[in-house]
């Protein structure tokens, strides 16, 4: 049988290993946008000055539209935020199922509990960081929507405003013709 230890053993090096692959990855996207504009033996000639320039806007504007970067903030959560959370909540879901299973863990619960609130409190920041973030997210649509909705009715108000001054400016022009008849 695995004992718990194994198993944290384990989760530790998978966890390892897909940080590497996160590091690895994010390494190579830095190294794409380094090079993007370095110029290679196999690449084809300089186009004239007016091709680049309208290339260099259409692909500024395109990268500003499709992907704003990857920040220090982005690495952060995925290499150190991301694997503690799921560290947290994995052992002590561990915890729970072993204590459920084997009486002999709810011998050394404390030992357990000690180690699930020495991850848990960096784990819990984060997680009411993000849930911040959320919220402020949440509370700008709803801003945007709120805005959006007052351009709807100011824009059906003056439209109900300009159709009423056509019909009375209509109504208006025939009581003339009517009273030059």
């Amino acid at each position: 049988m695995i004992e718990w230890i194994e198993i944290l053993e384990i989760l530790a090096i998978i966890l390892a290993g897909m940080s590497i692959m996160l590091f690895l990855g994010v390494l190579i996207k830095f190294a794409r946008q380094a090079l993007k504009g370095v110029p290679h033996i196999n690449r084809q000639p300089i186009p004239t000055p007016k091709k680049k320039v309208k290339k260099e806007i259409t692909q500024m504007s395109n990268d500003k539209r499709t992907s704003e970067g990857v920040t220090f903030n982005d690495i952060f959560m995925f290499m150190i935020a991301v694997p503690l959370v799921l560290l947290w909540v994995g052992f002590a879901g561990f915890v729970i199922h072993s204590g459920l299973n084997d009486s002999s863990v709810l011998d050394q619960i404390e030992g357990y509990t000690t180690l699930i609130a020495i991850l848990g409190g960096p784990a819990l920041l984060i997680i009411k960081d993000a849930l911040d973030v959320w919220k402020q997210e949440q509370a700008e649509k709803t801003a945007f929507y709120k805005v959006k909705a007052q351009a709807v009715i100011d824009y059906n108000d003056h439209a109900q405003k300009q159709a009423q001054m056509i019909e009375a400016k209509a109504q208006e022009q025939e009581h003339k013709m009517e009273t030059k008849k």
